[in-house]
């Protein structure tokens, strides 16, 4: 019985298997339909049992078959006896030896080569009850002896395992491919190069063809894009999916926008799609894109319609709205375009009919009817109908999230190919259609395992036994047709063979049939001009030179004369990343849906204790609801909010239960987010100090509030972190309004894990590992600032790149100083 000997896993297979093929047909019966295969079988059958019984008056051939499909035999079994019938098989080895055909179709005690690129040829004669020597030769082929020679060859090569001892005893000549040569490439990249320049070397000689036999799809696209650099349209026969056309695209990104409501990465996919506002308006649309663009930098603001311009019209400090402002009027206009859309997929059950007609009006509300034009946009709008008149006999239980794998699949079903096709001479192909034309050069891409033949799925519900006792085909036959694919292609005049040693991911590995040819022949004739042309095509004057680690000088009168505390750590580790940002102007933007990191944590937890201390005077009542607001607002991730949400108040927590510590014994906060400035060495430095403290004797303290963890004293005592100091030699100097006196006391409030509780109160002068005294700390921050400023802002030394790299944490400037052509080769 069928999985007795099977596995456990397997035998669960089988019988989801059997309970599937006993319901389904009850299935289809209460439907009143039939499978597709079954439908195609009853066909063909139908046709050779009429044409048995009424034989057609004219001449009929099947030329090219090779599915060996019992109701395809019976049909060529009909057509091989009529009167005027012809059966052309394709590349049919008429020439092996009989053991060697015996040994393809299996023995008593052998199973069959089923990836033997004869073996379906043989399963296909026996169905149609035809033996190979009733098999005559095409007649009217050229006759050239060249190709006879270099079929006994291609033979040789594919023998089974157990007769290729032979292959040492055979004659030069019937070992030999003259005319095929292998070029191996580096890269994937390198391949299509070398590929494209070889069809660009046939179209010098006047009537020479070339076809670019693969299966490999983008090693074809690739091609395709190289011969254009020399005006080279190629006649690829698998044309474009429609799913990766503008359209196609187009539709696509409009069905996630309404599905991701309105996401910034989805919203401004189909705002810069190159069909949108295609045209004089264009441009002015492409200015108001990208003011939107730079206004959704950062963490997702609330979704749809109302919460992006909620979002626009918003902004908690000056920086925020002046990004904002000048997008929110754009958008204003632009917003009632997406009404219908929005509300289509905002119903609670929406018809798949109402989506998909949502989706159209987006696209010609717009890009008007220049998106439907062409040949792309006639195919999808011909899709979008047919689907639209037939989307009832769709499941009821429609959703959603069905829509854009819907479209995914119904779109990449089709293929979009040029009406007025490509270059005469040139011609990408696919394996069947390759058995169907001939080229003076043909080019074979992609030998490689996994590309030709392709990599082999298990079947996850059948195992081997099982599919054999069933009659089904292994799934290795595929290995054998595309075997036979490349015999076929051998044929032609002149081949040339062409793989790449590595793929994006990692080494490849030669096709098992390459691998065939090659120990047949001793090693096929190398091409090695290809890869040397296709490496050197766009090289500029030799090996590429790295830059030099940059250090630019600007004269001291171009220097900047105003700068914050918190840059000069950054002037000082990094004076490139501040020469770029100070002096050039470049400031990083924030990405697109970014994730709440360390800087936004920073900023939303300073709002929350400004507003704690200036509207709530420190009400411990009120901490934990400021807290709360700021969680659930519009720009934190449900996930960033569980993780986070523990950790954060049970610091805030420690914050003010701190705070009230402190109180009780005389240490007031008087000063939230205090600005100040002080002239030192010819520099303005400013700053904004966290928060001011009174103490009781009449100094003041300086707090400086740490979502993550404070700096190390080993920093402060090497020069940096002096954020601190130079704070408090601004308040010693007068510099915040309100506060002047002397500073006593310096501190770090981190709301980092330390130890088994969250919150730590730190200073780099007090403890055991002190740097100074704290009455010294403000002196020495002068001090260390101006020794910066007289170095490299108010002098001539260069900025050079990441100058005290153990303190240059950030890589905001890193591609632009082309960090990696220096840095690693120890040029620092």
């Amino acid at each position: 019985e069928i999985g007795s000997e099977l596995s456990v896993h397997w035998q669960k297979s089988l019988d989801l298997f059997a309970s599937v093929t006993e319901h389904w047909p009850d299935e289809l019966a209460r439907l009143g339909r039939i499978d597709l295969p079954e439908r195609r079988n009853c066909l063909l059958r139908a046709l050779a049992r009429r044409w048995r019984e009424a034989p057609p008056p004219h001449f009929v051939v099947a030329a090219g078959v090779t599915s060996a499909a019992q109701a395809v035999a019976e049909l060529l079994n009909s057509v091989a006896r009529l009167p005027q019938g012809a059966v052309v098989l394709p590349g049919l080895d008429l020439a092996s030896p009989d053991a060697e055909w015996a040994a393809i179709w299996g023995e008593e005690t052998q199973r069959g080569i089923e990836t033997h690129p004869q073996h379906h040829l043989r399963l296909l004669l026996e169905r149609i009850g035809v033996a190979r020597d009733e098999v005559v030769r095409w007649r009217w082929g050229d006759g050239k002896a060249r190709k006879a020679v270099r079929g006994r060859a291609v033979s040789n090569a594919f023998a089974p395992a157990r007769f290729t001892a032979r292959w040492i005893g055979l004659p030069p000549a019937q070992r030999r491919l003259k005319g095929v040569r292998l070029a191996e490439f580096t890269t994937p990249a390198e391949e299509a190069q070398g590929i494209a320049i070889a069809i660009r070397e046939v179209l010098e000689t006047p009537a020479k063809t070339v076809a670019l036999v693969t299966p490999n799809r983008d090693l074809a696209g690739r091609v395709a894009a190289h011969l254009r650099r020399w005006s080279v349209e190629a006649d690829d026969s698998a044309g474009q999916p429609l799913a990766s056309t503008p359209i196609g695209i187009l539709l696509q990104a409009i069905a996630a926008l309404g599905l991701e409501r309105f996401a910034p990465v989805a919203l401004l996919a189909v705002l810069k799609h190159p069909l949108v506002r295609d045209g004089d308006a264009r441009l002015d649309w492409l200015d108001g894109v990208r003011k939107l663009d730079v206004a959704l930098r950062g963490p997702r603001p609330a979704s749809d319609l109302a919460g992006l311009s909620e979002w626009l019209a918003g902004g908690q400090d000056k920086r925020e709205r002046y990004l904002r402002e000048p997008a929110q009027a754009w958008w204003a206009e632009q917003a009632p375009l997406f009404a219908d859309f929005e509300a289509a997929f905002a119903s609670s059950h929406p018809a798949a009919a109402d989506l998909l007609g949502a989706v159209r009006d987006l696209v010609s509300a717009l890009c008007g009817d220049a998106a439907w034009s062409g040949p792309a946009g006639r195919a999808v709008a011909e899709l979008l109908a047919e689907v639209e008149s037939r989307i009832g006999d769709g499941p009821s239980d429609f959703a959603r999230a069905d829509l854009l794998p819907l479209l995914r699949q119904l779109l990449g079903e089709v293929a979009i190919r040029p009406p007025q096709g490509g270059h005469p001479r040139v011609a990408i192909l696919g394996l069947l259609e390759a058995r169907l034309q001939q080229a003076d050069l043909t080019i074979l891409g992609g030998l490689n395992e996994g590309v030709w033949p392709q990599g082999m799925t298990a079947d996850p519900w059948l195992s081997p036994g099982v599919r054999r006792a069933l009659g089904l085909a292994d799934p290795e036959r595929r290995v054998g047709l595309a075997a036979h694919d490349l015999a076929i292609a051998l044929g032609a005049g002149e081949v040339l063979i062409t793989r790449a040693a590595r793929d994006t991911r990692a080494a490849t590995v030669p096709s098992r049939f390459l691998l065939r040819l090659d120990a047949m022949t001793g090693g096929l004739d190398r091409d090695a001009r290809l890869p040397l042309l296709a490496r050197g095509i766009d090289a500029n004057g030799g090996a590429p030179q790295p830059v030099a680690r940059p250090a630019p000088a600007p004269p001291a009168s171009e220097r900047p004369r105003h700068i914050s505390v918190t840059a000069v750590d950054r002037l000082k580790a990094d004076p490139y990343a501040f020469y770029a940002r100070a002096t050039l102007g470049l400031s990083p933007l924030d990405a697109l849906d970014a994730e709440p990191g360390p800087a936004w944590r920073g900023s939303a937890i300073h709002k929350v204790f400004e507003g704690w201390s200036k509207e709530d005077r420190l009400d411990p009542e009120t901490l934990m609801s400021r807290v709360d607001a700021m969680l659930n607002g519009a720009g934190v991730h449900p996930v960033v909010r569980a993780l986070w949400r523990p950790r954060l108040i049970e610091a805030i927590r420690w914050v003010g239960e701190t705070v009230e510590a402190d109180r009780a014994r005389g240490r007031e906060p008087a000063g939230y987010e205090v600005k100040g400035v002080v002239r030192i060495a010819g520099i303005d430095l400013d700053g904004r100090a966290d928060r001011i403290d009174r103490i009781d004797d009449g100094t003041l303290a300086i707090v400086d509030y740490k979502s993550g963890k404070a700096p190390s004293n080993k920093a402060v005592a090497d020069g940096f972190a002096m954020q601190l100091g130079l704070l408090a030699a601004i308040a010693e100097a007068g510099g915040f309004e309100g506060f002047s006196g002397k500073v006593s006391a310096f501190e770090y409030w981190s709301l980092a894990k330390d130890k088994d509780v969250f919150g730590k109160r730190s200073s780099p002068v007090t403890g055991k590992t002190a740097i100074c005294p704290p009455t010294e700390f403000a002196a020495k921050s002068i001090a260390d600032f101006v020794k910066a400023a007289e170095t490299w802002l108010t002098g001539d030394a260069p900025f050079t790149a990441k100058l005290n790299p153990d303190y240059a944490a950030f890589a905001d400037y890193d591609q632009l100083m082309r960090k990696q052509e220096w840095y690693e080769r120890g040029d620092r």
